[in-house]
């Protein structure tokens, strides 16, 4: 067991230096094994990663207990150096398609790494049995020059990757060439500096472990920007931007301590109350930087530009449109949603929103974040939308200011190009129709206007439209169903004034012949004041609903007696069967209740021949009063009486017809608490049946008590 010893500063270094590469490159091995799917290149890719990890591993260890062999090191770097001049080499091969004189000149390349490796691997004992000391200094140097050569050539082989690569796909290999580059020009720079004066600069091998830990996130990224490398590596925008943040923060504090430091031993004697001064002021500065809109979307922009090679992590921005949209993240009315949600999409602070109406024109709508009176809400936008309603373009207004060609020399009014403040003009479309537009306000930082953020705001708004439309669509709905309340009031009203119609005009008919008639003229009163009666109910519960009228007890046996005996009047008269001998009381509308009943046999006696039969049967089941029609008449299918006799506003009587009395008569048994049945057959008749909740009387005390 080696004996312990102290470490020094520059040993200390080291050891940080290496394990910290040791640990960010088995951690992107990992990562990339995870998702390595068996091509030649991510093995490679693997291998290096791996041997990388190994050999800052292995150094780390030997600066921390100096127990590790020479040569084992010296083993460990030509591996490394091999992992990556493979891996760099495949890269050139898949740039030139496997064959030609290049492929060859590759294949050359390959075998001569390979010798090279072999040669600094074998100690010198292995290929001599005694060397002289002269000799063996000689050998020395010679291994120099050997890794002097392997550095140039990796170099080499870095530059020729990114000549090699498309100017246009340069961004997904600039972060591996500055990585395994950058680890190329670190050695070259130490071994030529070790053949320069023979002996090895320990400061500069110290500080290579963490130079060297610097590849390994520029290594991921370019792994990630590369899925041929069969890697499906995910990087989450989030992590890298929160992380560049507290990076920088812990940058601005290291900063500030040694500041801070310095007023410390420099400041004379007002020194620690300048230095708490000092310090209270970095930290409400940091506060400032920390929650500055500004700067967030500069960080922003900086880590989508430099370390992604779309801007936008689509799935992330979708969600949140989508909740932003749906008012999980603003409580805002839709309109101002609208504008913030395809905003944050470009850092944009604000904008306005001009709508379509109802007569085709485009209005002022809302405003968010920006002055009311940014814009005069007469502002003529005619040439805009015309323009917008057969392109679909997001609008540039500091490219249409700096060039008014640029989009076929589009005029719009003098006060949008006057306002600098003013960017973007994104349009909303519906169904191929412009719903509207969004103008928005410049961004809190300079940035790119690509063919992604224009994709992605036209893409988001029209999923916005879609919000708008289907807000617009609720609203009318919310209108129609207002309308169609009163539609129905007024069918009813209507179908109710019709049966009245229908007595009155049978008594006129009646009176010519009948009019000196005694027993004509007491029924034709009675008639008739009973129908002016209902008439004042009606107009009554028109105004407003009737006290006590929905829940007074009603004879239901006097109620049903008393409309079969106003329905004889027409043929065939109905006939009332019940075996009930004292009162039926159900709690309802007395007034109601009879038209409903009323309906029922008006329908069977106009669906029955004059000598066929009209029965009213009144009976009593459990709880329940069962009031049943039974006719002889023409019946009804099944299919119409499943699909159409409850449909209100459908009626078999053409013009006459209201068809809402078989639609009243089940809401209104179901107000009761009770239900309608139908049974009919073509040619042999129909039965209505209504089942009505009997109204319960209290129990007297006495046999309340004897029961308990």
């Amino acid at each position: 067991m080696p004996a312990a010893h102290a470490l020094t500063s520059t040993g200390l270094i080291g050891v940080f230096g290496y394990g910290l590469c040791a640990a960010l490159f088995a951690l992107l091995g990992v990562v990339l094994l995870t998702g390595w799917r068996g091509r030649l290149q991510g093995g490679l890719l693997v291998f290096a990663v791996l041997a990388s990890t190994l050999w800052a591993g292995v150094l780390a260890t030997q600066a921390a207990w100096q127990s590790v062999p020479a040569q084992w090191i010296w083993g460990l770097e030509a591996v490394r150096n091999l992992a990556w001049m493979l891996f760099l080499i495949r890269l050139l091969e898949l740039q030139a398609g496997g064959r030609g004189p290049r492929s060859r000149r590759l294949g050359q390349a390959r075998l001569a790494a390979l010798l090279l490796t072999l040669i600094l691997v074998l100690p010198p004992t292995q290929l001599w049995w005694t060397l002289p000391p002269a000799v063996e200094s000689s050998l020395a140097s010679l291994r120099l020059i050997l890794r002097l050569l392997t550095a140039i050539g990796g170099l080499v082989l870095v530059e020729q990757v990114f000549r090699n690569t498309p100017w246009q796909h340069r961004w997904g290999v600039k972060f591996l060439c500055l990585g395994v580059g950058g680890l190329f020009a670190f050695d070259f720079f130490l071994f030529a500096d070790a053949l320069l004066f023979q002996r090895l600069d320990m400061d500069l091998w110290a500080a290579r472990g963490a130079v060297s830990a610097l590849a390994a996130p520029l290594i991921g990224v370019s792994a990630a920007r590369n899925p041929q490398w069969s890697f499906d590596l995910f990087v989450s925008r989030k992590v890298v931007f929160h992380s560049t943040a507290l990076f920088a923060a812990g940058v601005y504090l290291l900063v500030m301590s040694l500041v801070g430091y310095y007023i410390r031993y420099y400041g004379g004697e007002w020194s620690s109350v300048i230095q708490t001064v000092f310090f209270f002021g970095a930290g409400m500065v940091l506060v400032v930087l920390l929650f500055s809109g500004h700067l967030r979307s500069r960080l922003k922009v900086l880590v989508n530009k430099h370390f992604f090679n779309y801007r936008y992590d689509y799935r992330e921005e979708w969600l949140h449109l989508i909740d932003v949209l749906s008012g999980r993240v603003l409580q805002a009315c839709l309109p101002e949603r609208v504008i913030f949600a395809l905003g944050e999409l470009v850092d944009s602070p604000g904008g306005i929103l001009w709508l379509r109406n109802e007569g085709g024109h485009y209005e002022h709508a809302r405003v968010w974040n920006l002055a009311e009176d940014t814009l005069d809400k007469a502002t003529d936008f005619t040439k805009l939308t015309d323009f917008l309603t057969h392109r679909h373009w997001v609008i540039n207004l500091t490219d249409l200011r700096r060039d008014p060609d640029t989009y076929d020399a589009l005029e719009l009014p003098a006060a949008v190009y006057a306002d600098d403040q003013l960017w973007l003009i994104v349009p909303l479309r519906h169904d191929d129709e412009l719903m509207g537009f969004v103008i928005l306000a410049r961004s809190r930082a300079a940035q790119v206007v690509n063919w992604e953020v224009m994709d992605m705001l036209k893409t988001a708004a029209r999923q916005a439209s879609s919000y708008l439309a289907l807000d617009r669509a609720a609203r009318a709905l919310a209108d129609a169903r207002q309308f169609e309340g009163f539609n129905r009031l007024s069918a009813f009203v209507v179908h109710d004034l019709k049966n009245l119609i229908a007595q009155l005009s049978l008594v006129a008919k009646n009176a010519e012949r009948h009019r000196h008639n005694p027993a004509f003229v007491d029924d034709a009163i009675a008639t008739i004041k009973n129908s002016v009666d209902k008439m004042n109910r009606l107009l009554g519960q028109l105004r407003g609903p009737v006290a006590g009228a929905a829940g007074v007890g009603v004879d239901l046996r006097a109620l049903v007696a008393e409309v079969v005996r106003t329905r004889a009047a027409q043929e065939p008269a109905p006939v009332l069967e019940t075996a009930l001998m004292t009162p039926l009381r159900v709690r309802a509308d007395p007034d109601r209740l009879a038209a409903v009943i009323s309906h029922i046999v008006q329908n069977a006696q106009e669906a029955t021949p004059r000598d066929g039969r009209v029965v009213v049967h009144l009976s009593r089941i459990a709880g329940q009063a069962v009031i049943e029609v039974r006719d002889t008449g023409v019946g009804m299918d099944a299919d119409f009486v499943r699909e159409r006799l409850f449909k209100p506003f459908d009626s078999t009587k053409g013009l006459t017809g209201m068809g809402v009395g078989a639609y009243e008569t089940r809401e209104f048994v179901a107000s009761m608490g009770g239900r309608v049945v139908v049974d009919s057959v073509p040619g042999h008749g129909t039965v209505f049946r209504l089942f009505v909740p009997i109204e319960v009387s209290p129990a007297p005390a006495g046999l309340t008590m004897a029961a308990g």
